[in-house]
């Protein structure tokens, strides 16, 4: 199962968009900033072009492996991706898959589903990695708060965009 670049490259837009909102001065970022102890003066001089280029490539790997999390038929093709005759058109094997993909390939695949698995991702897997770093960091309960809860709307919005459309 080939996954779809197009959606993955939109849904890697999102962690962008949530961004400027979440991170505006009126929404979190005024917040975030005290919680960092990052000030203007600090923020001014950042080369921006490189930090959007290279934060939308992470973004992009990040919707990679969410495509693996959100569409369970892509782990039928995991498991049997070493068995002969998968990609051999009229092997046993392939008339299988076809079949149990045309039965069962649209199982789960809801803008519902894949926001559900984003948002247990965020949780599960995102909080704590950002809590281990921010309690070595010295940072507070608030730093881990919002950059937690910005990882886990965005990757709830890209776990349903993906899931639904690629």
């Amino acid at each position: 199962m080939t996954p779809n670049f197009l959606i993955l490259a939109l849904a890697a837009l999102v962690p962008m968009v949530i961004g400027f909102i979440w991170y505006h001065p009126k929404v979190m970022g005024t917040v975030w900033m005290n919680a960092t102890g990052l000030t203007d003066e600090k923020l001014k001089g950042a080369n921006m072009p490189l930090i959007f280029i290279v934060s939308y490539l992470c973004s992009f790997f990040i919707a990679l492996a969410l495509n693996q999390m959100v569409i369970h038929q892509t782990h039928l093709y995991s498991i049997l991706m070493n068995e002969p005759g998968l990609k051999e058109v009229g092997s046993e094997l392939h008339t299988y898959v076809t079949a149990f993909m045309a039965k069962y390939g649209s199982n789960f695949r809801t803008f519902k589903h894949g926001a559900l698995h984003g948002s247990l991702t965020g949780i599960f897997f995102v909080l704590p990695l950002l809590a281990t770093n921010a309690l070595f960091e010295r940072k507070g309960f608030k730093y881990i708060a919002i950059n937690a809860g910005y990882w886990t709307i965005t990757l709830c919005l890209m776990g349903g965009i993906i899931c639904q459309f690629a």
